[in-house]
């Protein structure tokens, strides 16, 4: 299981969008992934817990963490053999483990946790709260978006990743996104 988790080896810049739900990271992902004309990797938790929801009516729950896990990772390495120098990632495990302790009573599997903080980014991309909160079958937590960003933003700083954080409009977001990918471009 634990290879599962793992990151290949790799010469791509990877830039992960980070940050509680509803704050743009996949229409920022994918407009990002449009301008450089590379791959994006999706967020394999909405796919399963998805159909999880169609089939059951039911959330996530702990045991959903390794299999979102073991899927996110396996569609994060796939893309990566595909990208042209550039892979822009929906999420990653660390945003996993943010979840898995805040909705678990801090609890994350230790295998997880050792992969969230083993595998690496160039630059995290942490999406602010001010932009509207809009529902969808997923999405559980419109009043606590500040804490949940609280969370994100101390994982970041806790873990020493490089992170910028995004804030505005979509628009705003995105020519944030682009100053700040433009510059670790430039030094490749």
């Amino acid at each position: 299981m634990e290879e599962a988790l793992k990151q290949e080896p790799s010469d791509l810049l990877k830039v992960v969008l980070f940050g509680p739900e509803s704050t743009g990271k996949t229409t920022l992902a994918r407009e990002l992934a449009d301008h450089y004309q590379t791959r994006w990797v999706p967020e394999y938790a909405r796919e399963y817990l998805q159909a999880k929801w169609d089939r059951e009516q039911k959330t996530c729950e702990p045991k959903d963490l390794m299999p979102i896990a073991i899927g996110q990772m396996r569609l994060e390495n796939a893309l990566a053999r595909q990208a042209d120098g550039l892979l822009i990632c929906d999420t990653d495990l660390l945003e996993t483990k943010v979840y898995s302790e805040a909705y678990y009573l801090g609890y994350c599997d230790p295998v997880l946790e050792k992969y969230a903080l083993e595998n690496q980014y160039d630059l995290y991309l942490l999406t602010s709260v001010d932009i509207p909160w809009e529902a969808d079958d997923l999405r559980d937590r419109p009043r606590d978006r500040e804490r949940m960003f609280g969370y994100f933003r101390e994982a970041l700083e806790k873990n020493n990743r490089r992170f910028v954080t995004l804030k505005g409009s979509r628009e705003e977001r995105f020519r944030q996104a682009i100053t700040h990918i433009d510059k670790l471009l430039a030094h490749v």
